[in-house]
């Protein structure tokens, strides 16, 4: 496929594979970099997401752009008796059949089934990514139902089992470990049970084997307790209703119970992206969840965590982030972050877009927008949205797979089980690499200018070194309007034959237009580094690729 070849894979793909198998190469690197000299526009391709890769603009302003939900969603519903709420997912497109494949956690609740059976993860799949199937594997009864799609389960400790983060990485060398999935449960280390991340690992995504017991561990429990001293003990058992023992652990500066796994194509190491405690106004534990992060090279021994990001004064006082999975793509991170809001009533979660260059240091310039919003009242997604770290590109969109339910994620019992509760999968598509975009203003009337102009504007990229650039191609909006691009030296004289007038001008919608001019070619350019300018009328620009 054409637009695969300019990003330096070949076929359609999915972003969970894609991540891994890019990891030891540089293609994905931003081109703004700051290696000592411009950087090598081929093989690039620049997201009007931000300004890291713009020279300055003049007369634009940058427009969001959010996903819109399938028709077709929720392409998988609850159906059987284990499904009484369905979450977290994860997904992966094999890029040689075209096969989806599907994890879902299913919420079975309390019941007569063994408290393995509460929380489990089922498969799906489907051959177009909309119509999914839910085959009946053998491999777990529930109950008197012995063929179920369920492919792993908890193991029965204090809590529940939750999460299915899935990562396939064609570089294992084990065929029986290239399937990956973190997720949180509880188990027994040095005698005593704790809950924390789990691993597990398949061949097919089918059929899993559990990595034998806690990765690490994290609190439970503390939330309005002071953090221990130094040396004290971290574990504490407390009388419950009807003669039960409630316990806690108490443990600062831990992930929390969602994990969402990626590769970290930066540092070529495994980042997981989750919930992490903050400590409240008077230093209690367990205020608010803030976006943490933690790393490995193999999946087994992981850095301590750190915090990346976390609510500030801009957002409600009860609002939190729920989870933070980061996907990379076209040399940023992305995060689907999930914004909490705690009120009972109305309170439910909505994505919003962040974005970095670096995984570390999170940007939030959409904020005020949702990239994905509740869904009307009395739909599956009108309560809480749980993103995934594993959205699938194709040619000309970005699919992005969500479970969802009807009601808050606070509270559990009823507002999970209650039998007016609805959840299921849903998916959304944004265009490709339309996360954002660059228009023209309607008005620019500064004193400077001699006199107004309309519906104009200019974005300079910053210098590039064309050397081995062929073409290039760009992804822009110009129904009712045009888009025209010139070459400016480094120094900013216009490059002969290369000036806007001499250019074919975008006069539609365009994911894929590429950039030519009267009797002269990119490939034909002297060795040098050069400034492309896009005008802009009525129009506007999302992404550059230089091929």
């Amino acid at each position: 496929m054409e637009w695969a070849a300019m990003n330096g894979v070949h076929g359609s793909f999915s972003t969970t594979i894609l991540t891994v198998g890019l990891a030891m190469t540089a293609i994905g690197r931003s081109a703004a970099a700051d290696d000592g000299g411009p950087p090598v526009a081929r093989k690039h391709t620049l997201l009007m997401v931000d300004d890291r890769d713009i020279l300055y603009r003049a007369g634009t302003e940058r427009v969001f752009v959010p996903a819109r939900k399938h028709d077709a969603s929720p392409v998988v519903s609850e159906e059987h008796v284990w499904e009484k709420a369905i979450g977290w997912t994860s997904v992966s497109r094999n890029p040689e059949t075209g096969i989806y494949q599907l994890w879902y956690q299913a919420y079975a609740g309390r019941g007569h089934h063994p408290k393995t059976h509460d929380c489990v993860v089922c498969y799906a799949e489907s051959p177009d990514g909309i119509q999914f199937s839910k085959p009946k594997l053998g491999l777990h009864s529930f109950n008197d139902i012995a063929d179920t799609n369920i492919v792993l389960i908890g193991n029965g400790g204090y809590g529940d089992r939750y999460g299915n983060a899935v990562i396939v990485d064609p570089r294992e060398p084990d065929p029986a470990k290239r399937y990956k999935m973190a997720y949180y449960d509880w188990s027994v280390r040095d005698g005593r049970e704790f809950a924390g991340l789990h691993l597990a690992f398949s061949p097919d995504g089918v059929r899993w084997t559990k990595h034998p017991g806690l990765v690490y561990p994290t609190a439970y429990g503390a939330r309005g307790m002071q953090p221990p001293r130094d040396g004290e003990e971290t574990y504490f058992e407390l009388p419950g209703k009807n003669d039960t023992v409630r316990k806690r652990w108490v443990l600062p500066n831990t992930m929390s119970d969602a994990a969402d796994v990626m590769f970290d194509p930066v540092r070529k190491r495994f980042a997981i992206y989750g919930k992490l405690w903050i400590d409240g106004p008077d230093g209690s534990m367990g205020w608010k969840h803030a976006m943490g992060r933690v790393e490995s090279a193999d999946l087994l021994h992981w850095t301590k965590p750190r915090v990346v990001c976390f609510p500030d004064e801009f957002d409600l006082s009860v609002a939190e982030f729920h989870t933070s999975p980061v996907f990379w793509h076209s040399g940023r991170f992305y995060c689907l972050n999930q914004i909490l809001d705690r009120r009972k009533d109305i309170g439910g979660i909505d994505i919003e877009l962040m974005v970095s260059h670096d995984g570390l240091d999170w940007e939030r310039p959409f904020r005020d927008g949702r990239f994905l919003a509740r869904g009307e009242p009395g739909s599956f997604d009108s309560g809480s949205l749980f993103t995934n770290a594993t959205p699938v590109v194709l040619g000309d969109e970005m699919r992005f797979y969500y479970g969802a339910y009807g009601s808050t994620a606070i509270g559990g019992g009823e507002a999970i089980e209650g039998p007016r509760q609805r959840s299921g999968v849903g998916l959304a598509i944004l265009p490709r690499d339309r996360f954002a975009g660059l228009r023209s203003v309607p008005v620019s009337d500064q004193p400077t200018l001699k006199n107004p102009l309309q519906d104009t504007g200019q974005v300079t990229l910053k210098p590039l070194d064309f050397t081995g650039c062929t073409d290039i191609v760009i992804n822009a909006d110009a129904a009712g309007g045009e888009v025209r691009c010139e070459l400016l030296t480094e120094d900013g004289y216009r490059v002969p034959g290369f000036e806007k007038e001499n250019g074919a001008p975008l006069k539609k919608d365009a994911i894929r237009f590429r950039l030519s001019w009267k009797d002269r070619k990119i490939a034909e350019l002297p060795p040098a580094s050069y400034c492309l300018r896009i005008h802009l009328k009525k129009a506007t620009l999302y992404a550059v690729t230089f091929r």
